[in-house]
């Protein structure tokens, strides 16, 4: 019993003087910091921006501008230090998308209880279109359907290019184009 609990003794000390070696030669020493220009620099892994600030009017980022972007604060990993600020924090741009008070829920209601009269379009700030649909009936009920699936998919937005207002976890959809300037990657099999 005596010589298993000093055996035991001994493989504790062995371990922690092995774990006291390699965390020496492992962990960074104050000889290791390294600084740089963290905003423009840096890759994902790197860094962390946790501290997001979402509006609760809006389910964006706070202080989302016009060109979708957002000013946030970022943490970088243990042993970087940015020029910026001097420790370890900066500032950095996400992307957002930007909008003006017009709520996707609302639109669509309008558009399929009231489209006919083209409420959905004076809504969103089309009132040419509106008073079209208006004098028409919805181009005879024909239009009102269109809309109903245009703002559904999200097509049309409002008129000052902002994007709806939609809950966080909400059916936001990001539509994505192709023109001449798209790289394809062939594929073997083409």
């Amino acid at each position: 019993m005596i010589y298993q609990h000093y055996f035991c003794r001994c493989c504790v000390m062995a371990l922690v003087l092995s774990l006291v070696v390699v965390g020496a030669t492992i962990l960074p020493t104050s000889s290791s910091i390294y600084e740089t220009d963290c905003a423009a620099t840096l890759q994902m892994g790197q860094y962390l921006c946790l501290d997001l600030n979402i509006d609760p009017k809006t389910q964006q980022p706070a202080g989302c501008t016009p060109e979708g972007k957002a000013l946030v604060n970022c943490t970088v990993a243990p042993g970087i230090i940015c020029k910026e600020s001097g420790n370890n924090t900066f500032e950095k741009h996400i992307p957002c998308k930007y909008t003006n008070g017009y709520s996707f829920e609302t639109s669509l209601l309008l558009s399929v209880f009231l489209g006919f009269l083209g409420a959905d379009r004076f809504y969103l700030g089309y009132p040419g279109l509106g008073l079209f649909k208006f004098c028409t009936l919805g181009f005879l009920f024909v239009g009102q359907l269109v809309d109903i699936v245009l703002i559904a998919t999200q097509v049309v937005k409002p008129a000052d290019g902002s994007d709806y207002i939609i809950s966080y976890y909400g059916a936001g959809l990001e539509i994505r184009t192709m023109d001449n300037m798209t790289y394809r990657v062939v594929q073997p099999d083409w």
